[in-house]
């Protein structure tokens, strides 16, 4: 089943995919981010601001396990930040880092160019360039490039559902770099975008909607991709994480039958659960590793 086949209208859209409406409660959640963040930064030390594109927000911030500079990392991990293309920072989601370093694993948040600034596609294609960049770059700055996952929220899933369904040859690379992911609360059929209010930013037409939604695109790899949502979405998120899950099914993680479906998650509160080394989420994204 595809969102395209469900009739949208603008009003519809709305109610499916304005998340802020939906958790009256999502100032507390962003101070959480913010808060929690905070604590990462100040545990873990981390390189920040490190270039990885020509773009101005072409950025990364590396949290590295102790003593992994010469000897590398185990894994690394590289997650995308959403906010509908146009919001966040990559400092807003430190948070995810320590649960995956205290396990000998690397994180790379990355930044990105925001709309109206930049396309859709562009901020695409910047991601490509972060994933290339740890290929290339990260050996030199204790990441390890033979073991690489990458994770998004939101936006985020959506860019990481599109790089399993990139061509890395076409980015100069000799092998698919992805070991495996995690599409977290991901909007995998672009096509409800083209009615939404915030569209006036994103400028997508039905013809770059289709361009842009994973669920129209075939996979560049076999590598095993998290599908996971929180219960307490709404019901157009848990339908976008069913349909890749069901267009994809050479990408389900070994023994997984069904998509993770979070209890009692609702979008902002789903992501904080990587703050949580003994999460489900957390586990099923260290099994990948």
């Amino acid at each position: 089943m595809s969102a395209t086949t469900i009739d949208h209208t603008a009003e519809s859209v709305e109610r499916g995919y304005n998340n802020r409406a939906a958790v009256p409660e999502h100032p507390q959640w962003l101070a959480r981010y913010v808060t929690l963040s905070n604590a990462a930064r100040a545990l873990l030390g981390p390189k920040l601001d490190v270039r990885y594109g020509p773009n101005p927000k072409e950025t990364l911030d590396l949290f590295l396990p102790r003593g992994a500079v010469g000897g590398l990392a185990r894994g690394t991990f590289i997650f995308i930040h959403g906010g509908y293309w146009r919001a966040f920072d990559k400092r807003d989601f430190a948070f995810v880092a320590p649960s995956f370093v205290a396990q000998g694993i690397a994180v790379a948040v990355i930044n990105y160019d925001l709309c109206p600034d930049v396309s859709v596609a562009t901020i695409a294609d910047e991601c490509r360039r972060a994933v290339a960049w740890v290929m290339r770059e990260g050996p030199a700055h204790g990441l390890d490039a033979s073991r690489v996952v990458v994770g998004g929220h939101s936006a985020g899933g959506q860019l990481v559902a599109l790089l399993f369904a990139t061509d890395w040859t076409a980015q100069g690379l000799a092998r698919n770099p992805l070991a495996g992911g995690v599409t977290l609360s991901g909007i995998h059929d672009m096509a409800p975008m083209v009615l939404a209010s915030f569209n006036a930013d994103l400028k997508l037409d039905a013809a770059e909607a289709a361009r842009l939604s994973p669920v129209r695109l075939t996979p560049s790899t076999g590598a095993p991709l998290v599908m996971a949502v929180g219960a307490a979405e709404t019901a157009e998120f848990i339908l976008q994480t069913r349909i890749l899950w069901d267009a994809w099914p050479g990408n389900r993680p070994p023994g997984a039958r069904e998509p993770l479906i979070i209890p009692a998650r609702h979008h902002f509160s789903v992501v904080v659960d990587y703050a949580d080394p003994g999460s489900e989420l957390t586990r099923r994204t260290l099994a990948l590793f």
